[in-house]
């Protein structure tokens, strides 16, 4: 008789208490010798036991091909043939039946004894046929599913409670490393700063708090700095002990940028699910105060302290602003401004001419009305309408201000790369010893040629980072307020600074941030004249005056 052994274990923890995959093919091929039987495979599955899953299922696929010539499947318990209760364990163990292939288990809860109810009449059906044990089976299997019940509630209730009190249950993100600290409620994992990554975390909250540079430039930054994602070992799924690759170790992308800026636990405060979505303030000191976390998220997301209370806002973005599918180059207006009749968003097209030529307009034909304005007309009023406008000038000292600090703010962070860039040459040198060292104490060959390729890419990267270094900007601006005139200068001159820009359509977004509600083209017609009369526009813009449209400020 042919037969495969199905092994489970649930967590690697049992594994090691007695329940090891070694431990239960021992037992079942004790079991088969006994009986004459052949093992003609061993099927094995590690896997947490809060997960539903039903790896038996292969074991049952590969049953079914004939070629493969099995009659039974042998396991040591029904609790290690599935955990998901009754109607799962039917459903596998009828599939067997199907194929003839009869389950058993070393315990002897199984019986291979069938009874045919009708067997008095020479008559059999598939109903009238059962195994005398089958009512202790279907309570094997759920008392099995009530254990993992039992399991998940212990485990996952305690991590809800020691999330909500501020403690950290979960594989530490990348920035901090965990750690263990003693408390009232016994030893509870904390995060603290890790050496090698809390650095890059708090350069690109700091990058993208100055505003100085955008978020490609950021992420390039950083990479240029060493940035290199979390390594992590991807063990053998039969022998744990086994790495069989290592992922990670990638440069920073901007997703990845995103979601780790957008991560108010770097600040300390952790909206884990298992709070309900309440914020709650770690028991832990955050990579980055709560001031800068803000800054770096403009204010998109907001952390607001009040008291013991604490809250994360998301700022709408205005409608107009928003991205809605894709966008056509050849009329990045139309969402941005309106219709002077009905004030919904005008359309854009080209109509052909009865000579075959294209005539493009804005238009909108909602309610019934029609509103058309060729693509010129349009954005000669555009044009007209930002010459017209300049930032108040009560406001000039106070950007002026603003200037400034983020000069000094990037000349600081011009003197922080290079430190980095230093620290980081230093931590790869140190490496390469460590690795040296290590060579003189290994005897394989592959393994010392492993690491020969690694000290290579290290000393490449070292002689790339030195280039860096060499390269890295060293002067502040010879003369700040000439730095400011030219500032001061697409102030007076929004046109320029906006119509210019190679991106149509972004043209027209940073258009509509002049306005806190999408204007239609008759606001922008008569705003020319009076901004006032427009009563969405932003207050930090004004009309200019006659003689400043002619001669600026002076």
């Amino acid at each position: 008789m042919n037969a495969v052994g199905a092994i489970r274990v649930s967590t690697l923890k049992q594994g090691m208490n007695g329940d090891s995959p070694e431990d239960q093919q021992r037992q079942i091929e004790q079991y088969a010798s006994a009986r004459g039987i052949t093992i003609n495979k061993f099927f094995v599955f590690l896997e947490s036991a809060s997960k539903e899953q039903q790896p038996m299922q292969e074991v049952v696929d590969y049953c079914k091909l004939k070629k493969n010539n099995i009659q039974q499947v042998i396991i040591k318990s029904i609790d290690r043939f599935t955990r998901g209760g009754s109607e799962f364990y039917s459903t596998l163990n009828n599939q067997l039946d199907d194929c003839d292939v009869a389950l058993v288990d070393i315990y002897g809860v199984i019986s291979g004894q069938k009874v045919n109810t009708l067997e008095h009449l020479g008559v059999s059906y598939k109903w009238s046929v059962f195994s005398p044990t089958k009512k202790s089976e279907i309570l094997e299997a759920e008392r099995a599913k009530d254990e993992v019940r039992d399991i998940q509630t212990r485990m996952i209730g305690a991590q809800i409670r020691y999330a909500r009190m501020g403690y950290w249950v979960r594989r530490s993100i990348y920035g901090f490393s965990s750690t263990h600290i003693e408390t009232r409620e016994g030893k509870r994992c904390v995060l603290e700063p890790n050496t090698d990554e809390a650095p890059f975390v708090v350069k690109m909250f700091e990058l993208r708090a100055q505003g100085t540079l955008d978020d490609n430039e950021i992420v390039a930054r950083l990479n240029t700095l060493g940035f290199r994602t979390r390594e992590r070992h991807v063990r053998d799924k039969d022998d744990r002990t086994k790495i069989i690759k290592t992922i990670g170790g990638d440069p920073l992308t901007l997703k990845t940028f995103w979601g780790m800026i957008e991560n108010p636990v770097y600040a300390g405060i952790n909206p884990e699910k298992w709070t309900q979505g309440n914020p709650v303030r770690c028991q832990f000191a955050g990579l980055v105060s709560i001031e800068l976390w803000n800054s770096a998220n403009r204010d998109k997301h907001k952390i607001i302290e009040d008291g013991a209370d604490i809250r994360i806002v998301t700022r709408k973005v205005a409608e107009h602003l928003k991205k809605k599918g894709v966008r056509n180059v050849e009329f990045p207006y139309k969402r941005i401004v309106m219709c002077t009749e009905c004030r919904q968003p005008l359309y854009g097209s080209s109509s052909k001419g009865r000579h075959g030529a294209y005539y493009p307009a804005y238009h909108c034909d909602h309610r019934g009305h029609y509103f058309r304005k060729n693509k010129k007309e349009f954005m000669n009023a555009i044009e007209k309408f930002l010459q017209s406008l300049e930032v108040n000038p009560e406001y000039v000292d106070a950007l002026k201000g603003k200037l400034r600090e983020k000069l000094d703010k990037q000349l600081m962070s011009q003197h922080d790369d290079t430190v980095t860039i230093d620290v980081r040459i230093a931590n790869l040198k140190d490496q390469i010893r460590r690795t040296v060292e290590r060579i003189a104490t290994v005897k394989s060959e592959t393994t010392i040629r492993y690491m020969e390729e690694s000290i290579e890419q290290i000393e490449a990267e070292i002689v790339a980072l030195g280039a860096e270094r060499v390269q890295a900007p060293t002067q502040t601006p010879n003369d700040f307020d000439k730095a400011f005139s030219y500032f001061k200068y697409y102030l007076e001159h929004l046109d320029l600074l906006l119509l210019n820009y190679p991106n149509p359509i972004q043209q027209a977004r940073y258009f509509g941030v002049i306005f806190n509600s999408a204007p239609t083209f008759g606001d922008i017609e008569s705003g020319t004249e009076n901004v006032d009369n427009i009563t969405g526009v932003n207050s930090l813009f004004r009309t200019k005056t006659t003689d400043q449209k002619l001669h600026g400020w002076g």
